[in-house]
């Protein structure tokens, strides 16, 4: 255990209702189960006001078994009744019986020690409607006279996890962000939106005056855009930017299955970066919000991914650690499909402030958000998207004029390659991208390469 699960009565009730699932399996196979229960609020706020408020608690139960003979099957309920269990085992061990033999399954994990993981904070967790209101009336209030959008949501959960192997797991968790726009309106054309973004385990940090002050400055500035031609500019990535980045190399390229079938870009032992880029997953950190072992009731532990710019490592789950001959990175995400993925992704930071990042740019682009990001290529990593909510012009080191939305198309290893990262940020920060929430700060880069307009 993590913590002193055994005193905490969430947890306790999560392993007895495992243990019932168990017991149900009755040793007709080997069985992972897991419990999770917890609460998840939500206040989303448009046209400045408070429009929803969402609050409920969430409790899931989820089987995964192997059957001798055939192969491995999942099933999930929400249901923890003893009829709702039944089904669920039931419908795991039939599923399981009408698939072919596995002969390559790594079978499930062992018991081992886990490492101190605690990301929790109980005034998160119990965070009311009130308490987000007003950090959504801090943000609101640096707005006046525009308008302003977004949402502000707390969550805690207790996870548990269950083995015939005799692992027996627990973890609690927080999270809480703000994440939300002030709109401006232009003199001539469509508003213009300023983004802001703050995320955290505890909700005391989040700051909705800071947030929106950054937003607003964002939004006010950014009215009456400028067109550029396409080409590649030297560019600063602020760190939500950066995080929209990092979701395709660790998805399809530090990914120890993709590596293994040949569609990675990975390179082990090749200095395939900048020297200034360091890149780990590590979910014991204090400031990531992960658990202390994967989906798999494997042990997490900080994985190198590159070293100086070299790349050094890969994640794995159980199935791709066998079939590299090595030890899982508890990287599991609980579909042996997709092989392991790193959860709680860390780029190092500098010593550098945003604004002096700014002030080394000779000619380029200052960059708050990418979006609509899509994959082209995972073997050369190069993505497409667009850039939204703060685009600027940089000359001779000061901010002259915002900027119409650009589409680029570029390669996300070539981008971060060597000699072409000129400056890291000391803002790294907690940010969310669609694979989860990694620890990154602003960059500087030599060169991105703009293909066309925000239509094109």
């Amino acid at each position: 255990m993590t913590w002193d699960a055994a005193g905490d009565p969430t947890a306790q009730a999560g392993l007895d209702l495992c243990d019932r699932v168990l017991d149900l399996v009755g040793g007709r196979a080997e069985a992972l189960v897991t419990h999770s229960r917890g609460r998840s609020a939500l206040t989303r706020f448009a046209n400045s006001r408070i429009h929803q408020n969402m609050d409920g608690d969430v409790e899931q139960v989820r089987l995964r078994v192997g059957v001798s003979g055939g192969g491995s099957a999942q099933a999930t309920t929400t249901r923890v009744d003893d009829d709702g269990l039944t089904r669920l085992v039931e419908g795991a061990l039939a599923a399981a019986r009408l698939l072919p033999d596995d002969p390559s399954s790594p079978g499930l994990a062992g018991v081992a020690p886990l490492p101190v993981v605690d990301h929790f904070d109980a005034p998160t967790a119990d965070t009311t409607p009130d308490s987000r209101a007003d950090i959504v009336a801090d943000f609101v209030d640096t707005g006046a006279g525009l308008e302003s959008a977004g949402y502000c949501s707390t969550s805690g959960e207790v996870h548990v996890l269950v083995t015939t192997t005799g692992v027996r797991a627990a973890s609690r968790s927080t999270m809480a962000q703000l994440d939300a726009i002030h709109r401006a309106p232009a003199t001539d054309g469509p508003p213009t939106d300023g983004y802001g973004q703050t995320t955290s385990a505890r909700v005391a940090d989040l700051d909705g005056r800071r947030v929106g002050e950054v937003a607003a400055h964002k939004a006010v500035t950014g009215t009456d855009p400028i067109s550029l031609s396409p080409g590649n500019y030297e560019v600063v990535l602020e760190a939500r930017a950066v995080a929209s980045l990092l979701l395709f190399p660790a998805w399809l390229g530090f990914n120890g299955k993709a590596a293994a079938e040949g569609t990675s870009f990975v390179h082990l032992g090749e200095q395939q970066f900048d020297e200034r880029i360091d890149l780990w997953d590590d979910a014991t950190d204090p400031r990531a919000l992960g658990r202390a072992y994967d989906a798999e009731g494997t042990a997490k532990r900080r994985v190198d991914l590159v070293r100086s710019g070299v790349t050094v490592g890969v994640v794995h789950d159980r199935r791709s650690a066998a079939l590299a001959g090595v030890e899982s990175t508890g990287s599991s995400v609980g579909s042996e499909a997709f092989g392991g993925y790193p959860g709680d992704l860390f780029l190092a930071g500098g010593d550098v402030p945003l604004e002096a990042l700014i002030g080394n740019v000779l000619r380029g682009l200052l960059i708050t958000d990418f979006w609509y990001t899509r994959i082209l290529d995972p073997k050369t990593q190069v993505i497409t998207g667009l850039t939204r909510n703060g685009l600027f012009l940089v000359e001779r080191g000061e901010v002259v004029a915002p900027v119409q939305n650009l589409r680029f198309t570029q390669s996300v290893v070539a981008g971060l390659g060597p000699g072409r990262v000129l400056g890291l940020g000391d803002d790294a920060q907690l940010v969310s991208n669609e694979g989860g929430v990694v620890h990154v700060p602003s960059l500087h880069l030599a060169s991105w390469s703009f293909t066309g307009n925000a239509q094109g």
